[in-house]
């Protein structure tokens, strides 16, 4: 996994393609890690996330499981505590953050995107969530973004039927937000990831928390939150000079503060 900064924009590369970038011990710690320095770096502005070789992530490396034996569970346990840490980091960190999955994205592969806050699918990329084949159960925190982004009842059949979905149909269900061809995935992830950090920066990570928060909330917590935060960000420097901006109608030129 590489990880890189610049124009305010975070690289993050899956770089196991010889393993599908499927996830083992060393790549969970890795994300994890990955994600702390995001959070601590203020020069990032926004994320992208993207992969070499032709699997975004196959989900769980289970040929490394079955080596293991009777010491699975323990390495599991492992793993997975790396993992979930990463994604709680993603989601609390007032960033934005962008995947774009070419070719398939299966098991911790598609748990992993579904805690992504935009998603960028190539046009032949395939998602499913696999778990249940293999006798296992959803992780990844799946079991908490994958009904909120597709609902219910389809998050249900995902799971229990482990149906694959074509990258039409992703965007058609909520899965993903955009489809683009193949070879143009990555370059449009980083586009998006660039577009989103010359922007107002304080005001889209909290815009980003206040639906994440409000879909949970009841009518009255989301409305006393979104009057909070909204007279906040009007204060800031940024705030300032968006309202100016618009007012005058002008190009705001942002802080990021």
């Amino acid at each position: 996994m590489t990880y890189s900064v610049a124009d305010g924009v975070a690289h993050v590369r899956f770089t196991r393609p010889e393993g599908a970038n499927a996830m083992n011990s060393d790549f969970a710690r890795d994300l994890r890690e990955v994600m702390i320095a995001i959070g601590f770096d203020d020069s990032v502005k926004a994320v992208s996330v993207t992969a070499d070789g032709k699997v975004f992530s196959a989900g769980g490396d289970l040929k490394y499981m079955a080596t293991l034996g009777a010491g699975l569970p323990a390495a599991a346990a492992s793993l997975v505590t790396d993992y979930h840490a990463a994604t709680y980091r993603m989601n609390r960190t007032p960033k934005p953050f962008i995947a774009g999955v070419r070719g398939a994205a299966g098991g911790a592969g598609m748990s992993l995107m579904c805690a992504f806050d935009l998603v960028v699918a190539g046009e032949s990329a395939k998602f499913t969530m696999g778990y249940t084949k293999a006798a296992m159960t959803p992780d990844g925190t799946s079991s908490y973004f994958l009904a909120r982004h597709i609902g219910l009842r389809r998050a249900m059949e995902l799971t229990l039927t482990n149906r694959v979905l074509t990258a039409t149909e992703a965007l058609d269900w909520g899965l993903v937000n955009q489809v683009v061809p193949d070879d143009e995935v990555d370059t449009a992830a980083a586009e998006l990831a660039a577009s989103l950090a010359s922007g107002a920066a304080r005001s889209l990570g909290v815009a980003k928390r206040l639906i994440y928060e409000g879909f949970e909330s009841s009518l009255e917590e989301a409305g006393e939150r979104e009057g909070h935060a909204i007279t906040e960000t009007m204060a800031t420097p940024d705030g300032i000079e968006g309202i100016d901006a618009f007012a005058n109608r002008r190009e705001p030129k942002y802080q990021g503060r």
